[in-house]
């Protein structure tokens, strides 16, 4: 059960190199999440940390300590298409790709300790 969600559209790097740096952060606590981006050499970890700090200020009532990152998607968004000069007259066409990144942040919850098996006889 998703505590609060953030998007961010239109992110103007491709959806593969934003994955490699999703991938990274998936599972992970929101603190240790920013922590890792922090470290991180990538661009698009900027942006990442950006949208984790606007997802856990979305959780209103819920403090940071407890959120961890639920899910996190990355698609296409829309591609502009540009036009290269080749030899002889002709154009060769270049695909300038966008992404859309949705996060969810959830409550972690209590871990339940399994009764000890009993002894058999």
């Amino acid at each position: 059960m998703a505590v609060s969600t953030a998007q961010l559209k239109n992110y103007r790097q491709s959806p593969r190199k934003v994955r490699l740096v999703a991938d990274l952060v998936r599972g992970k606590s929101a603190a240790r999440a920013l922590d890792i981006l922090g470290a991180l050499p990538k661009r698009a970890s900027d942006p990442m940390a950006t949208l984790i700090k606007s997802a856990v200020a979305n959780a209103a009532g819920v403090p940071a300590s407890e959120l961890y990152i639920e899910r996190i998607e990355v698609n296409g968004g829309i591609v502009f298409k540009r036009m290269m000069p080749r030899a002889r007259g002709r154009a060769a066409q270049i695909l300038k790709r966008t992404s859309h990144v949705t996060i969810a942040l959830a409550k972690k919850q209590p871990k339940q300790q399994k009764a000890p098996k009993a002894a058999k006889k």
